[in-house]
């Protein structure tokens, strides 16, 4: 089996998963209870925040504890919008955006709320110009992903930063899910921010999002005493201690990561070139990770399959997108039709060998031989 579909999910790291185990059978206890079990459940639960909060280097107060990314999006972007909606209701954001930013989006402006789209420059980074014009007095949230799931590429997260900070009444939430882990994220000027464990070799089912302290917002789950009074629910310790483990072991290893990635990344995009009908998407913004390019003349799902049927795994586009619609994040770069629906997606890991690199070229050069013989045979006849 070659799996090259990281950025929809990675395997579960076995530390992590015993960090899990451990936990679950050591730690019955509610950590809301009064009894002792609940008290040893606490104070371990509050371990795990403090040490989140020294890896990420945010304050222990500003970790509310998830259930996924999208739920860490849709918290952030409702609770923002509805806490404030007072000060106006203009949202600024991009066409690269995962659907779990875009969804609640599309939801809000059912509430009156107003949604523009910056513009994007060549490389897929915002046209920076074009967000400092777009920023109005009633301006209430600007939504960017650090680094989108399709192409991978990093925005300029600290010079946005810098310009939403000359509104006062503007709100910065950043969509880190696919840059924790990859790159080196500093939370410090960044108001709101998603993180998921499942994309850092942990758990499905536990996510973060970094909320600054002074700010106030409307809880997407209300219910009872939990971690926050940002999200109800009964404390998941061993969840919360999964993620921790995950991160204590991915980020020191981000620039080591990084140098063995980016050579695997070359050696494909350097063979994917020399193929006629194909087109690399991602840009010198993508992070080494994300490999997406179009493949003209083939349907991507029949591609697709037949690196299946090698036990070869990749993607079309994000895992959460709908499989019939083309890719808007290509179409907002390049603004063609037929390129944005033929994308696939490889993506790689520190756990990728250059062995595996090596037989999914060979496979991809026969399957794109075959397919494309049997495409000229169906046109002659």
């Amino acid at each position: 089996m070659i799996y090259l579909d990281y950025s929809a999910t990675t395997p579960v790291d076995k530390r992590v998963l015993d960090t899990f185990n451990k936990v679950c059978l050591d730690y019955p206890g509610n950590s809301n209870s009064l009894h002792s079990l609940g008290i040893k459940s606490k104070e371990l639960e509050d371990y795990i925040t403090n040490k989140i909060s020294d890896i990420l280097k945010v304050k222990p107060t500003e970790i509310i504890y998830t259930s996924s990314s999208s739920e860490a999006n849709n918290t952030a972007i409702k609770g923002i919008c509805f806490k404030y909606k007072n000060r106006g209701k203009h949202i600024i954001t991009t066409s690269l955006e995962h659907s779990s930013v875009i969804a609640p989006l599309n939801y809000l402006t059912k509430h009156g709320f107003e949604v523009d789209f910056v513009n994007l420059k060549s490389d897929g980074t915002v046209d920076l110009d074009h967000l400092k014009s777009l920023i109005r007095d009633d301006t209430i949230l600007v939504s960017i992903s650090y680094v989108d799931s399709e192409l991978g590429i990093v925005q300029p997260i600290e010079e946005i930063a810098k310009i939403v900070k000359k509104n006062p009444k503007t709100f910065l939430h950043v969509d880190c899910t696919q840059a924790v882990g990859k790159i080196n994220v500093d939370f410090k000027n960044i108001d709101l921010a998603s993180v998921s464990a499942h994309k850092i070799y942990g758990l499905k089912g536990v996510a973060l999002l970094i909320k600054k302290e002074n700010i106030v917002i409307e809880p997407l789950i209300h219910g009872g005493k939990s971690t926050t009074v940002y999200r109800a629910g009964t404390p998941a310790i061993a969840l919360y201690a999964s993620i921790m483990k995950a991160l204590e072991l991915i980020i020191p290893n981000i620039d080591k990561n990084i140098e063995y990635i980016s050579k695997l990344n070359k050696k494909i995009i350097n063979k994917l070139e020399k193929y006629d009908n194909v087109f690399i998407n991602s840009t010198n913004k993508s992070v080494c990770n994300t490999i997406n390019f179009s493949l003209i003349g083939i349907k991507p799902e029949t591609f697709i399959h037949a690196l299946d049927a090698h036990q070869i795994y990749v993607s079309t586009k994000s895992a959460c997108s709908s499989a019939e619609s083309m890719s808007n994040s290509v179409y907002a770069i390049y603004k063609d039709k037929n390129r944005a629906s033929n994308t696939i997606r490889v993506s790689l890991s520190y756990l990728t060998t250059e062995e595996e690199i090596d037989e999914f070229l060979k496979v991809f050069d026969e399957c794109y031989n075959k397919l494309m013989l049997k495409r000229g045979n169906n046109e002659n006849n």
